[in-house]
């Protein structure tokens, strides 16, 4: 039996999201300028979730996570038009080095050329539109060839080769270079952008990042392990869960007997970039199935670090977890309104790696079961929000980061 009354059918989602901003507007006074980027964060910058307050916030409407009309709208002003992370630059590391990357409708080829920059071209041939490439990574020789009608590009996108095509009429290469697409580098992620726009550079855009992490030694870090998963749940719930650990204690047991889930404190939180951190119980310990740091320290670490781990997510599609050994960093592809692939990666520093005291497994195994129960829970409020028995609740004091997310994609979603 339905718990609500009988004239209550739809959420009229425009009137909802502005009763939203109206309550946010009046709740606590929110950090939303860049931070020191000293190496040592005073304890002064940061606030507890039920401190930072959702103003009354409620959970988005349903249909924001099952209708194929919303997903076609974020494909188009949220993952065509924002800086997506693509991955780590480790994993082209030689000249000619390559791989891909699906974007809705977009396969685009990630590569290093032959000067050891990083570029990003559309897989698409300037003749007949054919894919240039199928396998998912791999190394270009010195070009890169159609396999239609051999027109072959240089690994810095321009045309070096066309069959037959001197022979038409002012035809010039230099008119049929690959289309570019934009790449940033940050702290060794490779960020790129589908669209181009006339906005700010991303060294601008992304200020509040630039030296905010370097005390982690993030560009030398070397990727160690690498997982995927495909999770039946809209890419926003894989956010939300992230952003709050009020869940913790009933989903990850083993989390909260290593990090008390009421030790978070954030010092991002409104706008594209949100998160700080969360206490490790023993000292010197980490999240590993053994409690124990798993590797040496990946820098000079303030001893504050030491016994912290950062979880900070950045807008659209990236969850980035910082622990005094190793980092562990999500991308997100979402691929139907209820079906988001994951990839998640382990870094670690390269002096660790000839040491006996190097046990990559004990962080690894601890965040594939972690991430498994997140899935899980994820893919049952999917279940939920796709109900005719839902409508949105109230966000708890502790959900505070969930609600700066949903303020944040709703600003871009316009």
């Amino acid at each position: 039996m339905r718990r609500y009354p009988a004239s209550v059918k739809i959420i009229d989602a425009r009137r909802w999201v502005f009763s939203n901003i109206q309550s946010l507007s009046s709740g606590a006074a929110l950090f939303t300028g860049p931070r020191s980027h000293s190496s040592s964060i005073s304890m002064k910058q940061f606030l507890s979730a039920p401190e930072i307050g959702t103003g009354g916030a409620m959970t988005l409407p349903g249909r924001y996570f099952t209708s194929t009309e919303v997903f076609a709208e974020e494909r188009a002003r949220i993952f065509q038009r924002q800086w997506l992370c693509a991955g780590r630059a480790d994993a082209i590391s030689r000249p000619g080095d390559y791989f891909l990357r699906t974007v809705g409708a977009d396969s685009v080829i990630v590569l290093r050329d032959a000067t050891g920059g990083i570029r990003a071209f559309h897989n698409v041939c300037r003749h007949r539109g054919t894919r240039l490439c199928e396998a998912a990574a791999g190394r270009f020789s010195k070009s890169i060839q159609c396999p239609y009608h051999a027109w072959t590009f240089a690994l810095d996108g321009s045309l070096i080769g066309a069959p037959s095509m001197d022979e038409l009429a002012d035809f010039d290469r230099a008119d049929y270079p690959l289309h570019v697409v934009q790449t940033a580098i940050w702290e060794g992620f490779i960020f790129l952008r589908i669209e181009e726009m006339p906005d700010i550079p991303f060294e601008e855009s992304h200020a509040p990042l630039m030296a905010r992490l370097s005390r982690f030694s993030l560009p030398v870090l070397k990727t160690v392990e690498q997982r995927e998963y495909t999770v039946r749940a809209n890419w926003k719930l894989l956010f939300e869960n992230y952003s709050e650990c009020y869940h913790c204690p009933t989903v990850h047991p083993a989390l909260v007997e290593l990090s008390p889930a009421d030790s978070g404190e954030n010092d991002l939180v409104a706008g594209a970039f949100l998160g700080g951190f969360m206490v490790v119980r023993r000292p010197g310990g980490s999240m590993s199935l053994s409690g124990e740091a798993c590797a040496t320290s990946l820098g000079d670490l303030p001893a504050e670090d030491r016994q912290r781990v950062y979880y900070y997510s950045i807008f659209p599609n990236m969850l980035l977890s910082l622990h005094h050994d190793y980092v562990m960093f999500h991308t997100l592809w979402p691929e139907a309104p209820d079906r988001t692939r994951v990839e998640c990666a382990w870094l670690f520093h390269p002096d660790a790696m000839d040491r006996a005291d190097f046990r990559p497994k004990d962080g690894v195994e601890f965040w594939d079961i972690t991430n498994r129960q997140d899935w899980h829970i994820c893919e049952q409020s999917q279940l939920g929000v796709a109900s005719s028995a839902y409508t949105p609740g109230p966000y708890s004091p502790r959900d505070s980061i969930s609600a700066a997310f949903d303020r944040e994609y709703l600003r871009v979603m316009g």
